[in-house]
């Protein structure tokens, strides 16, 4: 991949997860090589790269459309994620640190807080701590093919954003969820923190559903976006877990 076609790549697709692009939005190659400096080639080239991760869609004599999400999608990525999370859970439970238990501990607090404090921009801090919650885990689990997989499916605007949906009560349980999982991992109990994760997904599942199935995905407020330097996801740093299993 050329350097200006990762630039287009990176920036349409984060674009895409943040909501700034919304499902059915045009994306011309004109207006989308002139926003970012590059030529038309590149920036074709990307797309379809996007569409073949399920972000874009491209229609013959009529462009490239950021791809909307329906009940279908949504029960497949779940559908996955409900076997594949749960496998990683398992698998971080025999293999975590205390350092990374600990931050888990303290991203739910931080989760817990943004649900009881409700202050300006509460969903998106509670979502960027979520989705750490959930890298640290992979990174625990250390198994590089589960993490690419599941790079791919978890980070779609949908997944994103589906704590903007929750009632109350819903919101609770998930967090909830959160320290149950970690007090499997405390236990090293596989079993334990499989089911778990199960049980969050499965909930988070049925509730984007049943959202699903009144109003449109585009209908969903866009996260806020994120600084620069917070685009880098936790699951790709090397973590402690990662270094112990060098040793």
């Amino acid at each position: 991949m050329s350097a200006a076609e990762k630039t287009v790549y990176l920036d349409v697709r984060q674009k895409i997860i943040d909501g700034v692009y919304r499902g059915g939005e045009h994306l011309t190659t004109e207006t989308l090589a002139a926003t970012l400096g590059v030529s038309r080639t590149p920036v074709r080239e990307a797309l379809r790269r996007l569409q073949a991760e399920g972000l874009v869609q491209i229609i013959a004599n009529r462009g490239a459309f950021v791809s909307s999400w329906n009940v279908k999608d949504i029960d497949e990525v779940f559908d996955l994620r409900s076997m594949l999370e749960a496998h990683a859970a398992y698998l971080a439970a025999r293999h975590i640190t205390v350092a990374s238990l600990d931050r888990l501990d303290v991203l739910a607090r931080q989760m817990d807080a943004a649900v009881a404090e409700r202050t300006p921009h509460w969903l998106d801090r509670l979502t960027r701590h979520n989705t750490e919650f959930h890298q640290l885990i992979m990174q625990a689990a250390n198994h590089r093919r589960l993490d690419i997989v599941l790079g791919e499916i978890v980070q779609v605007p949908m997944v994103m954003r589906t704590f903007a949906i929750y009632s109350d009560d819903e919101l609770a349980r998930s967090m909830q969820h959160h320290h149950e999982m970690i007090a499997a991992f405390r236990e090293a109990d596989g079993d334990w923190a499989a089911s778990v994760m199960k049980s969050h997904l499965y909930a988070a599942h049925h509730v984007l559903r049943r959202t699903l199935a009144t109003i449109d995905a585009s209908d969903l407020p866009p996260l806020d976006p994120l600084p620069q330097a917070s685009r880098t996801p936790p699951r790709r740093r090397r973590s402690a877990d990662q270094d112990k299993s060098q040793e």
